[in-house]
């Protein structure tokens, strides 16, 4: 069992990443497996200078540990770059020169229910001969977008059972100034690392059937998927500021500590926790069958 804990420092860390960091460092140790730390550091100017000290310095206070060096998502770039080469060699991605204007604009182009955007039309497929001749006719730099020609990728999810893995449209495999979109970058480092498992929370569901098609075409072999229900305010929204602020270091500022903190988000979990515990205590216990299947409210930690 390889898994990893696989954080983006473009804010602080909140009782939502927390949980599920929880959840995947405990499913992982409760079997004996090894744990790596990927930073993903590459979403461009959202990445803010302090928050991978920051978000390293979180995931210690907490309890949690790993094996192996921290590993930069940013140094990977090169490996991103030829991964996208490969997929336009082979036919399985092409240059596309629409804004995302254009693309909200195109009739055909309704957006998916908890999808990132509107589906693509398919507006550049075979009109282009390669990038540099979708540069010449447009004048703009192109992105590279995978081809889709399925309409699901079926998979079983660890927590959640069969999914359909609905897919529809072509998506970014590469963004116009050449640095990998998530779906690739992902993938990529997944595969090189060895990773076997990846449990993070639902939002990111959508995402897998593109991930599927992304390890079909580059001939990898894919872990096993595990989404958790989000962390919800007490609106059912997942948490954002609007729900005051849920970031560890608030926390810590509050006197709380990091073993309250953790029993608080076992129980939270369905994990038999008392009141102050380390993320160590609860491996003889851990069941991620006890988790429940509906977002949980982060209002309902109970620090009395």
């Amino acid at each position: 069992m390889v898994g990893r804990l696989a954080p983006s420092p473009t804010g602080a860390l909140h009782l939502g990443n927390a949980r599920t960091f929880l959840l995947a460092w405990l499913s992982i140790r409760s079997r004996g497996g090894t744990l790596l730390l990927r930073v993903e550091d590459i979403d461009g100017p959202r990445v803010k200078a302090s928050a991978v000290a920051q978000t390293i310095e979180d995931l210690r206070w907490l309890g949690l540990d790993w094996d192996g060096d921290v590993l930069l998502q940013s140094t990977r770039l090169p490996a991103h770059h030829a991964a996208a080469e490969r997929l336009l060699a082979a036919g399985h991605a092409y240059a596309c020169v629409c804004t995302r204007a254009e693309i909200d604009d195109a009739a055909s182009a309704p957006h998916e229910p908890g999808d990132d955007g509107p589906v693509y039309p398919g507006t550049c497929r075979g009109r282009f001969a390669d990038p540099a001749a979708a540069r010449a006719a447009s004048g703009r730099a192109p992105a590279l977008r995978q081809r889709v020609d399925v309409d699901a990728m079926p998979f079983v999810d660890g927590f959640i059972g069969p999914c359909a893995g609905v897919v529809r449209g072509d998506f970014v495999v590469q963004k116009r100034d050449g640095g990998p979109a998530y779906q690739l970058a992902v993938v990529v480092d997944d595969a090189a690392q060895g990773v076997t498992e990846v449990l993070r929370a639902d939002d990111l569901l959508p995402s897998t059937p593109r991930q599927l098609i992304l390890y079909r075409a580059l001939g990898l072999t894919p872990p096993q998927f595990v989404h958790v229900p989000l962390v919800v305010g007490g609106d059912g929204l997942r948490l954002a500021k609007r729900h005051g602020d849920t970031s560890l270091r608030a926390f810590r500022e509050r006197g709380v500590t990091p073993q309250r903190l953790v029993g608080a988000l076992a129980r939270l979990c369905g994990q038999p926790a008392p009141d102050e515990c380390t993320p160590r205590d609860l491996l003889p216990s851990f069941d991620l069958g006890r988790l429940p299947r509906h977002p949980v409210r982060g209002h309902d930690l109970d620090w009395s």
